[in-house]
C-alpha cells in the first residue's frame, strides 16, 4: 500500500511506478548547492535509499542557496544535515552519509554496483571524472551536473549528451577528457549561459573549467577564485536531475 505521504505522486506516476522507486538506492555525490535540491526531491518522490556522499560541513556562506543550509546547521556536515531532513521527511527511508571528499584515493571505498542511479555533483574536475568512469564500468546510470556558478539564467538548463554541449567551459573540459578515457556518452544538465565574472575577479584569473571551484585537471593543486551564485539557479539544475533520475528509475527500476 502507497504511503499517504506520496498518494499525490502515484496519481501522476501510478502505484507501480511509486512502489519501484521506493527499491531504488540512489548514490548523490555532492550535497551542496545543487546536490541538495537532488537529494529533497529524491526523497519526496519515495526514493527508497539514498547514499549522500559529502566531506563538507556548512559554512554561513551557503545559506544563499543550499537547502539545507540554515544558521542553526553552521558547522555540521551536510550529510548529517541532509540525513536528519530527510528521515524527517520520510522516516522510513534508508540514509547512508559517508563523510568523504571523493576522488582517485577514496573511491574504492565504494560498491558501484549496488546503486541504481548515480548523481555526480561534485565541484572538482579529477574526481567528476573518477565517478564517471567507475559508474560506467559498473554498468550504473550517471548523470553529471555541469557548471551552475557564476550564472543568474536558471531557464538556460539543458538535458544533453556531453559530447553535444556547447559554451559551457566545464563543459568543453569534460568533453575533451571524456573522450581521452574513451566514455562515448554522458548524460548532463548543463547551461548554454555565459558564465559571469565575479565581482572583484580579474576575468584573466579565471580558469578553462569556470564553474569548478578547487582545481583543474591539469593542475589539481591550482586553485581558482570561488565563483558567485545565487538561490535560483543551482536549484533549478538539482531539480531537474532530480526529475530525470525519477523517469529514468520508473523505466529501468531497481535492480
Amino acid at each position: 500500500m502507497i504511503q499517504k505521504e506520496f498518494s499525490r505522486t502515484a496519481k501522476l506516476l501510478g502505484e507501480e511506478a511509486v512502489e519501484k522507486l521506493g527499491r531504488c538506492r540512489v548514490a548523490v555525490f555532492g550535497v551542496g548547492g545543487v546536490g541538495g535540491y537532488v537529494v529533497e526531491a529524491l526523497a519526496r518522490s519515495g526514493v527508497g535509499t539514498l547514499d549522500l556522499i559529502d566531506d563538507d560541513k556548512v559554512c554561513a556562506s551557503n545559506i544563499n542557496r543550499q537547502i539545507i543550509a540554515t544558521t542553526s546547521s553552521i558547522g555540521r556536515y551536510k550529510v548529517d544535515v541532509a540525513r536528519e531532513r530527510l528521515e524527517d521527511i520520510n522516516p522510513s527511508i534508508r540514509v547512508c552519509g559517508w563523510r568523504t571528499f571523493f576522488g582517485p584515493d577514496t573511491a574504492d571505498q565504494f560498491d558501484f554496483s549496488a546503486y541504481d542511479y548515480v548523481v555526480d555533483a561534485i565541484d572538482t574536475v579529477t574526481g567528476k571524472l573518477e565517478l564517471i568512469s567507475r559508474a560506467k564500468a559498473a554498468g550504473v546510470p550517471v548523470i553529471s551536473s555541469m557548471g551552475a556558478g557564476n550564472k543568474l539564467d536558471p531557464t538556460a538548463f539543458e538535458i544533453a549528451d556531453i559530447y553535444e554541449t556547447s559554451v559551457c567551459p566545464l563543459a568543453r573540459v569534460m568533453r575533451r577528457e571524456c573522450r581521452k578515457r574513451g566514455i562515448d556518452h554522458l548524460k548532463v544538465v548543463y547551461s548554454r549561459e555565459e558564465p559571469l565574472v565575479p565581482s572583484g575577479t580579474d576575468e584573466s584569473d579565471q580558469q578553462l573549467e569556470g564553474n569548478m571551484r578547487v582545481e583543474s585537471v591539469r593542475d589539481p593543486g591550482k586553485r581558482r577564485t570561488t565563483p558567485g551564485s545565487v538561490a535560483f539557479v543551482p536549484s533549478v539544475a538539482g531539480l531537474i536531475i532530480a526529475g530525470e533520475v525519477i523517469r529514468d528509475l520508473i523505466r529501468e527500476g531497481a535492480k
